[in-house]
């Protein structure tokens, strides 16, 4: 059943989700971070923050083009359930039967329900994966026939749990091409891309477009700087990994997986996606449908997919009730593009968690204040104010609930060791905040306005 998004509390939500988003790429020390959000029946929400080419100084916007990674694989579960709505294969059937060079081999048994479910048993990626940090290439056609032959490549038996394979889906490529007669990446472009109107998606890397894409850059866990990675083009394994887009696209192409959406599939295959059949962590919260993620965030189940490109991390997440999707897209090998996007839906929980409350006068205490401790924000969500802490993983993860009296706003919940306190605000005769004496007694001050000096000493 849907679910209406109340639309004032999604406008105070994408505030300051926006807001949100600047201070992370920031706090975080990502190159550069894009989203876009649909809701209802189109994009509500794109953004860019930082840099596509940190070396060249060039912006990042909101048309530069990520490495979606393994996003591909709800193009393929999509070009699957397409292939078996038109008769063409079925799900139970055996891969040897479309793909005559594995018959005979333990793979070549597998069901195309089996891979697309990670329930295949396959080795993830080989014994030899070094493309991964592009020591060697991707592997073509012939390449990945022969991991799929080896018998060491069956790692457990099937259906016995969830076992990630990114080898497991370049064999759904040569499935759909076989079963279509029709080369992967042609057959996903006409039937999903083009048929969706959408022209910054794509099966894999454009060398035409290559100007557009935002360099992709390395961890900050092995080293004290990033250095660029190049793009490299995922050959066999596009079916896997090969993707590219940016956020717009992305949400809407996710958007015709909402129900009632057939310009793709029938909301029975959809459905079929989008059934959880295997649990992908230790707390259960993470599960796996056919080339479909299904994650637990609040108190709802949203589906979608997580992409891992060396140089590029992305997530999207999208709602069936509310109508509602989210994509993030990070250009660093460690982006917490998962972070960011659930970010937005928590926000929005937490703007619908109430009734809406009457927000006259209350717009002037909002902004982002700071002291030598850190960083507080004071938002407005659901007509409702908070305190909260913006380089904190979850946004909304035990705000201070606030009522104004006057110039004060006092603490009315949450359990800090605040509750009852009070930030009291000084504002100049423009009405903009000069100071905040904090929940704490310790003041703070506009972010815009603050600075540290050489060095921190006792004033006197």
């Amino acid at each position: 059943m849907s679910e209406a998004l109340d639309s004032e509390n999604l406008r105070e939500a994408l505030a300051y989700y926006d807001s949100w988003l600047k201070f992370n790429q920031h706090y975080q020390r990502i190159p550069g971070v894009q989203v876009a959000v649909y809701a209802g029946d189109r994009v509500v929400f794109s953004a860019a923050y930082g840099h596509a080419d940190v070396e060249n100084d060039v912006p990042l916007t909101g048309q530069h083009l990520f490495r979606i990674a393994s996003h591909s694989k709800t193009f393929t579960g999509t070009a699957i359930l397409q292939l078996v709505e038109q008769g063409r294969l079925r799900l139970d059937d055996k891969a040897a039967q479309h793909v005559t060079e594995i018959v005979g081999t333990p793979i070549g048994e597998r069901t195309v329900r089996e891979l697309l479910a990670h329930a295949g048993g396959i080795t993830r990626d080989g014994a030899d994966a070094d493309w991964w940090q592009l020591a060697k290439g991707f592997p073509d056609r012939d390449q990945l026939l022969d991991v799929l032959r080896e018998e060491t490549s069956v790692v457990i038996s099937e259906n016995e749990r969830f076992k990630y394979s990114n080898i497991g889906y370049g064999l759904l490529g040569l499935v759909i091409e076989a079963a279509s007669g029709t080369p992967y990446n042609a057959y996903v472009q006409t039937a999903i891309v083009d048929k969706l109107g959408l022209s910054s998606l794509g099966p894999e890397l454009d060398p035409e477009r290559l100007p557009e894409y935002a360099a992709g850059y390395s961890a900050l866990a092995y080293a004290e700087k990033r250095v660029p990675i190049e793009h490299v083009d995922t050959r066999a394994l596009a079916s896997a990994t090969g993707f590219f887009g940016n956020a717009r696209d992305l949400v809407t192409y996710f958007s015709a997986h909402l129900p009632g959406d057939d310009r793709l599939l029938t909301d029975k295959s959809k459905r079929e996606m989008q059934h959880p059949l295997w649990v992908t962590g230790s707390d259960e919260k993470g599960r796996y449908g056919l080339g479909m993620s299904i994650s637990k965030v609040g108190d709802r189940d949203v589906f979608g997919h997580g992409g891992g490109y060396p140089g590029h991390i992305t997530r999207s997440l999208f709602d069936p009730e509310r109508h509602l999707a989210v994509s993030v897209l990070t250009n660093a090998i460690d982006g917490p593009a998962g972070q960011l996007a659930e970010g937005l839906l928590k926000l929005i929980d937490l703007a619908q968690s109430k009734e809406r409350g009457d927000t006259t006068g209350l717009g002037r205490f909002t902004g982002r204040y700071a002291n030598l401790w850190g960083v507080v924000d004071i938002v407005l969500l659901g007509g409702r104010l908070y305190g909260t802490d913006p380089a904190a993983p979850d946004p909304a993860d035990e705000p201070q609930p606030l009522e104004a009296d006057g110039d004060t706003l006092r603490v009315t919940g949450g359990y800090d060791g605040s509750y009852g306190e009070s930030y009291r605000f000084t504002f100049a005769a423009d009405g903009t905040v000069e100071t905040v004496r904090g929940s704490s007694g310790v003041t703070l001050y506009p972010i815009d306005g603050f600075t540290l000096p050489e060095r921190v000493t006792v004033a006197g």
